[in-house]
């Protein structure tokens, strides 16, 4: 089952213990197949499991892969394009909602090419707390790997062109209904 083409979804990120972390109350997918999803969320209402509630302040395009493990939202500003980059396990969508499970590790990559490995700490509490096996620690360096060399190399999801041309598709759709 993959979520359909115009549709809105909620996104719900768990943690290892099976408490959910955080959820978007809507994302429209623009793309879906059954290896990824794209979708966008703006001014999306978001809640943290601390009951905190806020409201994205700008579009961004979410890529989540059934294959892989982690997923990037890439924000649109005016300063230019910002990655942040989950280490999680692979997306499913089980009719109302993507799921997935955040394993607190994440990259935030900036419009200048610097890059952040976020949440280290954490991710070494939670380990421990949550007794994470160790083919998860295995599973997420290789990963860690393949995020810096698709980024390096400017693949999907990390391409300037690619996010402008999907946002322009989802505005000219968005376009096209309120008419």
């Amino acid at each position: 089952m993959i979520p359909q083409q115009g549709t809105y979804v909620t996104i719900v990120a768990y943690k290892h213990d099976g408490h959910v972390r955080r959820s978007w109350d809507q994302g429209f997918v623009l793309e879906s197949d059954d290896k990824h999803y794209v979708i966008i969320t703006n001014k999306t209402w978001v809640q943290d499991d601390d009951g905190h509630k806020w409201y994205t302040r700008e579009p961004a395009l979410c890529y989540f892969y059934t294959d892989k493990w982690y997923n990037v939202i890439a924000m649109l500003r005016e300063t230019g394009i910002y990655y942040y980059c989950n280490l999680a396990s692979p997306a499913l969508y089980d009719g109302e909602a993507v799921k997935y499970i955040d394993y607190d590790l994440d990259y935030k990559f900036f419009p200048d090419d610097s890059v952040l490995l976020l949440d280290e700490d954490e991710y070494a509490s939670h380990s421990e707390q949550m007794s994470y096996p160790p083919e998860i620690d295995r599973i997420l360096k290789k990963y860690m790997q393949e995020i810096l060399e698709r980024e390096k190399a400017h693949l999907e999801p990390f391409n300037r062109e690619i996010n402008e041309k999907q946002f322009h598709q989802y505005l000219d759709l968005m376009t096209a209904v309120l008419q």
